[in-house]
């Protein structure tokens, strides 16, 4: 059992914090490459990442893109389809949440990588054996650790991972967990909790009349979604653009652009099957 006796330890991942420095990842590699632990035989140095960075591009057009990142560990999930795979208690749930693979009993045992169904456990073609994430609990139940996070956690230079009790609602992590919106990865619920992963988004660029060559600053732009009733409002920036982001995906958009003295225009059925810019609307007046 952890030395700081948390009754539910867990990591709040923010990607909206996460910038993509790999210092976690390699964190990770340090203190599990070379050695075997406790809970865990040595993690190969290549073809297995505990905690993976997801990256991608987002945008349907270069005039608007963006980037979003996601460090994935195991989840630790609150009903462990690996566990469900496993044969003789290769995999068990500590006391405290954190889930284990035993490296002895899970030898031979590759249906409980296949069953993870976010692929953070891999499969040790050498040693016949599954291996993945042991939120560092090793190290946490040393008295002589000096450390008192998993490693990936202490390494981030910018508190996009956060280690406390989650069943605790005084705790730092539960705090954060409130005052943010909780996205989960691949719809997994356990003790690793992410935080601000974005949604789709609607973004355009408003201009005066096109041989004017000039953005329109401060237009006012709306969005109303039919099928949730959700509506949304916002004005161009000092370059003309707009976005709303986080949106709900597969949904269908009215966006509607006004300015005093032009035209309003309209646009149906935009829609947020993915990221995706409307285009340069260029005003008439009226």
């Amino acid at each position: 059992m952890l030395k700081t006796k948390m009754k539910k330890p867990g990591i709040a991942i923010n990607s909206a914090r996460c910038m993509a420095c790999y210092a976690c990842f390699m964190a990770c590699k340090d203190e599990h490459c070379g050695w075997d632990t406790a809970l865990s035989k040595s993690q190969p140095e290549l073809g297995q990442y505990w905690m993976n960075i997801i990256e991608w591009e987002r945008g349907d057009n270069p005039r608007h893109v963006r980037t979003a990142t996601v460090p994935v560990p195991c989840s630790h999930c609150d009903n462990p389809a690996c566990m469900a795979a496993a044969k003789d208690g290769a995999v068990y749930k500590r006391e405290d949440g954190i889930v284990i693979i035993d490296p002895e009993k899970a030898v031979g045992q590759k249906a409980i990588a296949d069953a993870c169904p976010q692929g953070s456990v891999f499969w040790n073609e050498e040693l016949q054996l599954p291996q993945k994430c042991t939120m560092c609990a090793e190290l946490l139940d040393d008295p002589d650790y000096p450390g008192f996070e998993p490693r990936c956690v202490e390494a981030c230079p910018n508190q996009a991972l956060v280690f406390g009790d989650l069943a605790d609602p005084d705790s730092a992590i539960s705090k954060l967990i409130a005052a943010n919106t909780v996205t989960p990865w691949k719809g997994m619920t356990g003790s690793v909790v992410h935080l601000n992963i974005p949604g789709k988004f609607l973004a355009g660029t408003v201009a005066y009349p096109k041989e004017l060559e000039e953005v329109c600053i401060g237009a006012k732009v709306t969005i109303a979604c039919a099928e949730t009733g959700e509506t949304h409002e916002t004005e161009t920036n000092w370059a003309g653009d707009y976005e709303f982001d986080n949106l709900p995906e597969g949904k269908s958009w009215t966006v509607t652009v006004t300015f005093p003295g032009f035209k309003p225009v309209v646009y149906e059925n935009e829609r947020t099957d993915h990221d995706h810019y409307v285009g340069i609307t260029y005003l008439e007046q009226e």
